[in-house]
């Protein structure tokens, strides 16, 4: 499992998953040229090289900017039984006798599913969600994920933020940003809030990490910006091309930055978590107020890996949920009135073994669930091609299928909200089959 640092980061803490370790942010940002040169090169990503295999894209599609698109990923595999709930399915309470969520109807529960449709339900402590679900502007996906059967967190992370394309090392978020011309040149165009890019967005269209800039620029520390304006103005005079363009993009995304006032934003809504997420789901909120050019960003939220002490409507997988929740109940509240121009999507690499481990915990599975938030969203449903849960209908060692491809989920947003109908450059090799998730921008 994942425990959390002091600065919330989530860092490897068992022998499960030695895949692994993430440098806190405190150790980044130590001020040291290192941390420097590693801002510099994770700030901007350029072509890669040559010997690598990639798309080559075709002149890029012209037209109208669509949504922000907001991706959260949960990384370490989050449990997505036990986030939307299938209450309605005997065989998850036979395979999950201690850290499965009671029923809408059990009485003698102290947490009980939120019920949604009479068989699905959410976690007890994503209460935040379901007035959004109410109002049409959340959907829920079940039995959705990857086509692939590794249960490898980095193998399962890079395959999902490639699009699982074959021979294609560029992310499917950046082969969107290239084939779409929206004659948007913002620095801030695409950003990822945390210290290094996601995968999802490296390729040929230049992306920033932004938190990383943000604690030297945000945080009052006029030091520490004037000391990372030298060291990156030193290596741009070095005359490297890649070196020049990263700085450039860097001294443009400060130059942007220095113009929002940040430090006294009042949310428009209940207050954001006080951990990262909820910190770094304010700031993708403030850019999009303060109408800088955004049109995707990247939220990470670890520690999802829970093989030990799971725990059911309180405990580890619920203290996670509780932030999860909370920050995109706030989010949404946050831009109510820009919602109809904005998508948040939840997903994570795989999902949960049905049966509960002995250690009360799941480990690593299949099938999963995805979140669609949005002003543009056919929400208040879940959407499933339900598989069933005996044992007859698992998968591999004991798993929830996917009949959803989580390519269809993401193809039919980028179409339909995002205004690219390029989708064989973003998923290549693959047909995306809509499932009616969306409503068609105007």
């Amino acid at each position: 499992m994942f425990q959390q640092d002091s600065l919330s980061n989530p860092v490897l803490a068992c022998g499960h998953c030695a895949e692994y370790d993430l440098v806190s942010r405190r150790d980044f940002l130590a001020g040291s040229l290192k941390s420097a040169a590693t801002l510099l090169f994770a700030n901007s990503i350029v072509a890669l090289p040559g010997w690598m295999p990639r798309l080559t894209l075709a002149d890029p599609h012209v037209g109208p900017r669509g949504d922000t698109l907001v991706c959260v990923f949960l990384r370490g595999g989050a449990d997505g039984l036990n986030v939307v709930v299938p209450h309605g399915d005997d065989g998850y309470y036979r395979r999950r006798p201690t850290i499965g969520i009671a029923r809408p109807d059990d009485n003698s529960a102290e947490a009980r599913t939120l019920d949604l449709d009479g068989f699905f339900g959410l976690h007890p402590v994503l209460e935040p969600l379901t007035q959004i679900y109410r109002a049409g502007d959340l959907a829920l996906v079940q039995a959705t994920g990857a086509p692939d059967e590794t249960r490898s967190h980095f193998e399962a992370m890079a395959l999902m933020e490639r699009g699982a394309a074959v021979n294609d090392y560029t992310g499917w978020l950046a082969r969107h940003l290239a084939s779409l011309d929206t004659g948007n040149h913002s620095p801030l165009r695409a950003v990822g809030l945390g210290d290094f890019l996601p995968a999802s967005l490296t390729g040929t269209v230049s992306a920033t990490a932004l938190q990383s800039i943000a604690e030297y620029h945000l945080q009052g520390r006029d030091e520490r910006v004037g000391e990372m304006q030298a060291l990156l103005q030193a290596l741009y005079t070095q005359g490297d091309d890649m070196l020049a363009m990263t700085a450039e993009q860097t001294f443009a995304a400060i130059e942007v930055l220095s113009k929002i006032d940040m430090t006294t934003y009042q949310p428009r809504g209940r207050a954001y978590p006080e951990q990262d997420f909820g910190l770094a789901m304010q700031m993708v909120a403030q850019l999009i107020h303060a109408d800088v050019g955004v049109e995707v960003a990247c939220v990470d939220l670890g520690g999802w890996d829970t093989h030990v002490a799971q725990g059911s409507g309180q405990g580890q997988m619920a203290n996670l949920l509780t932030t999860l929740g909370q920050g995109l109940a706030a989010f949404y509240e946050d831009l109510q009135a820009k919602m109809d121009s904005v998508t948040v999507v939840v997903m994570s690499e795989f999902g949960r073994r049905l049966q509960e481990n002995g250690s009360l915990g799941t480990d690593h599975g299949h099938g999963n669930m995805m979140m669609v938030l949005g002003g543009g969203v056919n929400g208040g449903r879940v959407f499933a091609r339900w598989p069933g849960l005996a044992d007859e209908q698992l998968v591999g060692p004991g798993d929830l299928a996917i009949t959803t491809d989580y390519r269809d989920v993401l193809g039919e947003l980028i179409a339909k909200r995002l205004n690219n109908p390029r989708l064989e450059e973003v998923f290549p090799g693959y047909t995306v089959n809509e499932i009616g998730l969306a409503v068609p921008r105007g």
